[in-house]
């Protein structure tokens, strides 16, 4: 267990910490980001089902969630989504796509949005270890976000990327994708245990972080912060 390996209460009490807020803040967010973009499209399914919502017992799978506490990978209960019920029913797929794009894009605005605090904070001269701890759990919050975008936009069935790969492939190629979506699970799981995905997935992860930080800085630069 990761937590055998932690050097002192305090970075077991950040641990604990961030991982709670992947539960309790980061994964309702973007599942409310599907749900609310499916019924701006038309389908009020989410909504009627109480999932249009930041309440995370309106979002947590238990088993999800004690899989994040444990190995720091896990998931939350899907947002269900009808496209039968959009107003455009020439283009379901294209709705699909955008619903599923929402809770990736609800992400990185998050990264943006922490990267914003982060950058603020650092204009005022703190230093300590309460100054370090608090640098760390925004920089964590910033690298959980835009690693879960990444992550949820690999074409792989059932993640988010599927959706968007599903708006440009032909239907009978959909439907065997969704039809053998247990399988694509078990290969996920296979490839992110396996450490195969770490490399890719860290350099992308790496390179929006990098990005987001180096945003703000030219922005705060020209205000002369």
């Amino acid at each position: 267990m990761w937590f055998l390996n932690i050097a002192s209460w305090q970075d077991l009490v950040i641990n604990l910490a961030v991982r709670l807020f992947i539960i309790l803040g980061i994964l309702p967010l973007h599942e409310l980001a599907h749900g609310w973009m499916a019924r701006k499209l038309g389908d009020n399914t989410a909504y009627e089902q109480g999932r249009l919502t930041l309440n995370p017992m309106a979002h947590i799978d238990w088993l999800g969630a004690a899989a994040i506490i444990l190995i720091g990978f896990g998931w939350a209960k899907p947002v269900p989504v009808n496209p039968m019920r959009f107003r455009d029913q020439k283009n379901r797929k294209r709705g699909m796509a955008l619903t599923a794009l929402a809770g990736p894009v609800s992400n990185l605005l998050a990264a943006l949005a922490a990267g914003l605090i982060l950058r603020i904070i650092l204009c005022f001269p703190v230093s300590g270890s309460a100054a370090y701890y608090v640098v760390m759990a925004f920089y964590s919050i910033i690298s959980i976000n835009v690693g879960l975008a990444v992550f949820n936009l690999l074409p792989i069935h059932p993640l988010d990327g599927s959706r968007i790969l599903g708006w440009l492939l032909p239907d009978r190629w959909l439907y065997t994708l969704e039809k053998n979506s247990q399988y694509f699970m078990i290969g996920i799981m296979v490839l992110v245990f396996s450490g195969l995905l770490d490399g890719p997935l860290n350099f992308l992860r790496s390179c929006i972080i990098n990005g987001i930080f180096g945003l703000w800085d030219l922005l705060f630069g020209i205000f002369g912060l």
